[in-house]
């Protein structure tokens, strides 16, 4: 290393966190359904890094979701944050099945202090990639209508994305740990949508069943959240007492932590094809134009969320 090296690397590292530049971002994703979405957005908030620029909603009863993040934002003083409705689906795109009215809804039923704003959120997505080209990171954690629905109004906005972000899919792991890949549920659930998202030429990062479904919050670290007793950590808590199930698997964090911490990760590059049914496979014969994440950290990475859980102060002043 040289001396100007050394330098250029010592004056990088004397800048504090906060006066360096935010990456601007939007998240779509699919809040209410799954618990790891409420944990997503606690880790989006929480985290200096990002200028979020909009959230948006996707798939199922879309508005519900959109009541639950207006509440989530009200409580930790993040109302600036404009919340985004995409189309309401029924919940598996192709089978009459009707979307459902989950119980994290409840958490903000009658909830009108703050709306989302009146612009669709395929439109909104748009509007932002335009006005920043090549600025914005789109992080998607639900299954994807809103990213059809993008390409179908504009197939280029996507590219326009400095990068995606997506937790969908499963390559080499299906749930449970199994060694052969399952149909996973972002995917399944619009398979129509998944297959043209996949095929839209974006810069994606998948982060699949692969290296998610390690990734859990075990009881000694919801205890630590229950006793924190902040706005953000009580809606953590709230939601997952009306999830209703035991140990979280933290899918959508782990799509966003990709993000954040690249060195706890690896990935290798792939060309991904969906298949009927909802299943994802890597094309080795075709070029590849994405990356698939192969390995996590996982310890070192719930250490780091939880520290992000735990040492925010958001709320109403």
């Amino acid at each position: 290393m040289n001396r100007w090296h050394f330098f250029f690397v010592l004056v990088l590292t004397a800048i504090p966190l906060a006066a360096q530049p935010k990456q601007k971002i939007i998240l779509d994703f699919d809040l209410a359904g799954d618990i790891d979405d409420a944990f997503a957005l606690a880790l989006v908030l929480t985290s200096p890094e990002f200028d979020v620029l909009a959230l948006t909603m996707d798939h199922g009863l879309t508005e519900e979701r959109a009541r639950v993040a207006c509440k989530i934002l009200y409580e930790t003083g993040r109302e600036e944050i404009p919340v985004a409705v995409g189309r309401t689906t029924v919940n598996i795109v192709g089978k009459d099945q009707a979307a459902e009215y989950t119980p994290q809804f409840f958490y903000a039923r009658g909830f009108d202090r703050i709306k989302p704003v009146r612009t669709p959120a395929a439109d909104l997505i748009i509007e932002l990639l335009r006005k920043y080209p090549h600025e914005v990171v789109l992080f998607t954690t639900g299954p994807v209508p809103n990213m059809a629905d993008v390409l179908a109004k504009d197939p280029g906005a996507l590219k326009l994305a400095k990068k995606i972000y997506a937790m969908f899919g499963s390559f080499y792991m299906g749930y449970g740990s199994k060694p052969v890949p399952d149909a996973e549920w972002n995917v399944a659930a619009d398979v129509t949508s998944a297959r043209a998202f996949a095929a839209s030429g974006a810069e994606i990062v998948y982060a699949g069943l692969d290296i998610t479904i390690p990734v859990t919050l075990e009881a000694d670290q919801r205890q630590k959240l229950l006793m924190r007793q902040s706005p953000l950590t009580n809606a953590l808590c709230s939601l997952y007492t009306l999830w209703g199930n035991d140990t979280p698997v933290l899918y959508d964090v782990v799509a966003v932590a990709q993000f954040l911490w690249p060195d706890l990760f690896t990935w290798r590059p792939a060309h991904i094809r969906v298949l009927d049914g909802g299943f994802t496979v890597i094309d080795e014969n075709s070029k590849a134009d994405a990356w698939v994440g192969l390995s996590v950290k996982k310890e070192e990475l719930v250490r780091r969320i939880m520290e992000r859980y735990l040492r925010q102060n958001l709320g109403r002043e």
